[in-house]
């Protein structure tokens, strides 16, 4: 399984959801807009808002991280 993760330089949620995968082994894609601020623009084609995390998992999109995985 691979996944995308939308994150932001500091977010404690996005840090989260990424040890998840990690621990989970699930293969994934960090573009974190900090470094790559063209990349907005397709989060909100994605998500249709501009928070993160936003985790693209297929057809799945998914707003945020609680802890779950």
């Amino acid at each position: 399984m691979s996944v995308t993760i939308y994150t932001k330089t500091g977010c404690p949620y996005c840090k989260a959801a990424m040890e998840s995968f990690e621990k989970q082994k699930v293969e994934y894609t960090e573009i974190n807009l900090s470094d790559h601020p063209g990349k907005v623009e397709e989060l909100v084609k994605v998500a249709g808002i501009r928070k993160v995390p936003v985790i693209v998992d297929g057809e799945k999109v998914t707003v945020g991280f609680n802890g779950g995985g």
